[in-house]
């Protein structure tokens, strides 16, 4: 296995040009690590522009249309299902705010010339399905949320568990996995076995002293620049990044020097080889029960496709 070292040690390199060759650029090698994509449970999350994934939207919405129908939604007789395929339904009125700060990688900013122009605020926009709003009583009749005061009826008939689109997931996955809960929230979806291990790899990897030591070793460096935080995550869910359209000053500088110390000090590498270490063993403790998901979502992407080749 290629070994990987610290930034201070690069200097060593100018000794030998072929030495050099052997090696990525550090922030060249931050940045093919944190992505979701370098970690092994990947593998078992499939990608929202697949085929497949598209195959299941389309079936979602084909099923959903004729039970909104049922419902008493006459409208949803002539919805061309092709203009919402790509879409998740949203209460009309409240579509997200889309200047709250995050990011879509594991360890957070790594390019500091990105991190001084957007700060925390990173997250890359979901192009393989947008928003759509929808009157109260259909976004409760589509997703089965009820919020204070709605209905668990529409037109006299009774909602279904999960809305619409909740009973055409299960025409399409069959029964539903058993929920689980990871740090607080409820996964209930296909995929829900893999978020869980990978939340536990994560808890696990995390606690490993050697990810400590890069948590002290990047903090040391946020502090001669002038910044206080025990590690990356603190840093990057700062209150004062939130309610702000776009970054402060001081949540650029900090954001800026935040990667700079990652790459000084050799972050991403050692805790994404941890991290890779810890789900490697995951997998491999529930290579049946991955296996079995796997699939499970197999099949729900043949039945998603028999719904649409009977679409009418």
């Amino acid at each position: 296995m290629r070994k990987v070292l610290p930034l201070a040690l690069t200097g060593l390199f100018a000794l030998s040009a072929c030495q050099m060759a052997d090696h990525d650029d550090p922030a060249d090698e931050a940045r093919r690590l944190n992505t979701m994509a370098a970690l092994p449970l990947h593998a078992y999350i499939p990608d929202p522009a697949s085929d497949g994934v598209k195959a299941v939207n389309r079936a979602q919405w084909v099923l959903g249309k004729k039970c909104m129908v049922r419902l008493g939604f006459a409208g949803f007789a002539i919805l061309d299902t092709k203009t919402v395929e790509s879409t998740y339904p949203v209460r009309q009125g409240e579509l997200a705010d889309e200047g709250t700060p995050g990011d879509d990688s594991p360890y957070g900013v790594v390019d500091p010339d990105l991190a001084s122009e957007h700060g925390y605020h990173n997250r890359t926009p979901d192009t393989s399905a947008q928003p759509q709003e929808w009157p109260a009583d259909q976004y409760t009749a589509l997703t089965g949320s009820h919020g204070s005061g709605d209905s668990r009826f529409a037109h006299g008939h009774r909602i279904p568990e999960g809305g619409c689109l909740g009973e055409a997931t299960r025409k399409i996955y069959g029964p539903a996995p058993k929920v689980t809960k990871v740090n607080g929230v409820k996964l209930t979806g296909s995929y829900s076995l893999a978020f869980q291990l990978w939340y536990e790899s994560r808890t696990k990897a995390s606690g490993d002293p050697a990810w400590k030591k890069a948590d002290r070793a990047w903090s040391a460096c946020m502090k001669k620049k002038g910044f206080t935080y025990p590690d990356p995550d603190k840093a990057s869910v700062d209150s004062h990044w939130l309610g702000h359209g776009k970054p402060s000053d001081k949540e650029k500088e900090t954001a800026t020097a935040d990667a700079r110390c990652k790459l000084d000090t050799g972050y991403v590498p050692a805790v994404q080889s941890l991290e890779a270490r810890a789900q490697k063993t995951l997998i491999r403790e529930n290579k049946g029960r991955l296996d079995t998901m796997r699939a499970a979502v197999e099949r729900a992407v043949r039945n998603a496709r028999t719904v649409i080749g009977h679409e009418k």
